[in-house]
């Protein structure tokens, strides 16, 4: 069994796409059809930059997706693939979710880049610039994780300080999880990761709290748009980010998207549950970050990255 799977925030750079697009007219039309719905010319963005603007989580999102959609748009058309028969399963990491369902007919291009658009500006606006942070907490497991983040909160609580958030956001692999919340109370988290046993602990360049309580508005606002879409069954299931269970009814996936802007991103859970169910072979495509995080966390299963041209051309001949 199959699970393709596509990356989230933090795996976009300057010159994304680019050669796919300058070797494929489908990857063009993916790129076209995705700046027509959002208004920019948000390809030339991804190829071009600067890369602060690409940066930016309303633009970050939807070319992540883009990319991703691309890679895979490139294998079903000219190489022949089906998702249908060829995958078992999609899922994806925090943004990459929408990507999955995108890939998966529940969501049409257009809608999913709109979508993720007002994701990204709703998850910026929801909480004032520099009083937010996140933190990946290196060498160390979920458990170890939610102890760091409660003492950090108790620790300013004993110093007469105001009740802050500091939660996991990603339980990533079984050596990496990040945290976020207040930026006092995750500098406070990152002073004592060592101590209570993390290998490191490392600010993140990102500009809002993702996957936090603080994210509320966010929430409300993705569950007004979710009402207004267009999202039927996925042609898989999708495996969700906030409860690592496979589901395909349209009206639970909404309430999970919803519930997915303020909950942790359970990805280790859901590699293992995938598993469990009887993926043997997770596809990675438009990035290679979940693939080693898989690895982690199932070293026993196979996992391909599909990015490039040659990517794709191997992927196919394989299958």
């Amino acid at each position: 069994m199959r699970a393709f799977i596509f990356p989230g925030q933090g795996s976009q750079s300057v010159g994304m796409g680019k050669a796919l697009a300058d070797a494929s007219a489908t990857a063009r039309e993916v790129f076209a059809e995705v700046d027509e719905a959002l208004g920019q010319h948000l390809f030339r963005l991804m190829s071009e930059g600067p890369a602060d603007d690409l940066l930016l989580t309303e633009n970050a999102q939807p070319a992540i997706m883009a990319n991703a959609i691309a890679t895979l748009r490139v294998a079903e058309k000219e190489g022949g693939i089906r998702l249908a028969d060829k995958a078992d399963y999609v899922a994806g990491h925090s943004l990459g979710e929408y990507t999955a369902l995108c890939a998966a007919g529940a969501l049409d291009l257009s809608t999913t880049a709109r979508l993720l658009k007002l994701r990204g500006r709703a998850m910026q606006a929801a909480v004032p610039v520099g009083e937010g942070a996140m933190a990946a907490l290196l060498g160390t497991d979920l458990e170890k994780a939610q102890v760091i983040a409660g003492a950090a909160v108790d620790a300013i609580l004993g110093e007469g300080g105001p009740e802050l958030i500091c939660t996991v956001a990603n339980d990533n692999d079984p050596s990496q999880v990040v945290i976020s919340g207040h930026r006092l109370a995750i500098e406070k988290a990152i002073t004592l990761a060592k101590d209570l046993g993390a290998k490191r602990a490392v600010l993140l360049p990102v500009s809002a709290p993702f996957h936090c309580p603080l994210m509320q508005p966010a929430a409300e606002a993705m569950e007004a748009a979710l009402l207004d879409a267009d999202l039927r069954a996925p042609l898989v299931p999708v495996f969700a980010n906030v409860d690592a269970t496979a589901v395909a009814d349209p009206g639970a996936i909404r309430h999970l998207l919803v519930q997915q802007v303020t909950g942790m991103v359970r990805w280790r859970e859901s590699v293992l549950a995938m598993h469990a169910a009887g993926v043997e072979h997770f596809v990675e495509f438009g990035g290679k970050v979940l693939s080693p995080m898989v690895k982690r966390i199932a070293p026993d299963v196979e996992t391909t990255s599909v990015i490039t041209v040659d990517d794709i051309e191997e992927f196919v001949k394989n299958m």
